[in-house]
């Protein structure tokens, strides 16, 4: 009888240990503070609206930080915009049928290099946060923006432009793959 009873206590004993979720585990402090970082990926990522990128500066003199901040994050924006633009100019050209299908992916291509960087001149600031750490130095966090109907506009006038590509382009059809990769950005694929 006694031992039933101990089972029973063990048993309460355990259930009230565990009946709210237990003990949590505080981070372990060997491996440094957890931070929040301003302008962040997780904040400020590309989705179906928008290419963005973010970058970080650090520096004794606050224009110089501004400005690796502003190099980082234009990189990583150019590198979104580019990575896109290949994958829907891959998948473009695989599900149309071209008589000359490397040329067309060459000039397309280039030209996607060009909007890229004409975009770069046009972005917009959405997110900056300046601070400064104890030894006296700036850190600058900037997250920077570019509308995806602007990129896909330009797009569509460089090769309105371009006699050769503009017999080959299906606005419509590209237009249709674009959205679709833009939409696989927002959720995170």
């Amino acid at each position: 009888m006694i031992s039933m009873i101990m089972v029973a206590a063990a048993f309460t004993f355990a259930a009230v240990l565990t009946s709210c979720g237990g003990s949590k585990k505080a981070a372990d402090p060997s491996f440094g503070k957890e931070i929040s970082v301003p302008c962040n990926d997780d904040e400020f990522h590309s989705d179906a609206k928008f290419f963005r990128g973010t970058g970080n500066g650090i520096s004794q003199d606050l224009s110089t930080a501004k400005s690796k901040a502003k190099m980082d994050a234009n990189a990583n924006l150019s590198r979104s915009i580019n990575t896109t633009l290949k994958t829907v100019s891959d998948r473009y050209v695989n599900e149309r049928q071209f008589g000359e299908n490397s040329e067309f992916e060459q000039k397309f291509e280039q030209m996607s290099r060009e909007v890229v960087n004409q975009q770069l001149n046009n972005v917009e600031v959405a997110c900056s946060k300046t601070l400064q750490t104890k030894d006296g130095k700036f850190q600058v966090f900037t997250a920077l923006q570019v509308s995806k109907d602007e990129v896909l506009n330009n797009i569509s006038n460089r090769i309105s432009k371009d006699q050769k590509l503009q017999l080959d382009y299906d606005k419509m059809k590209y237009e249709q793959i674009f959205n679709e990769e833009m939409d696989k950005l927002a959720k995170g694929q």
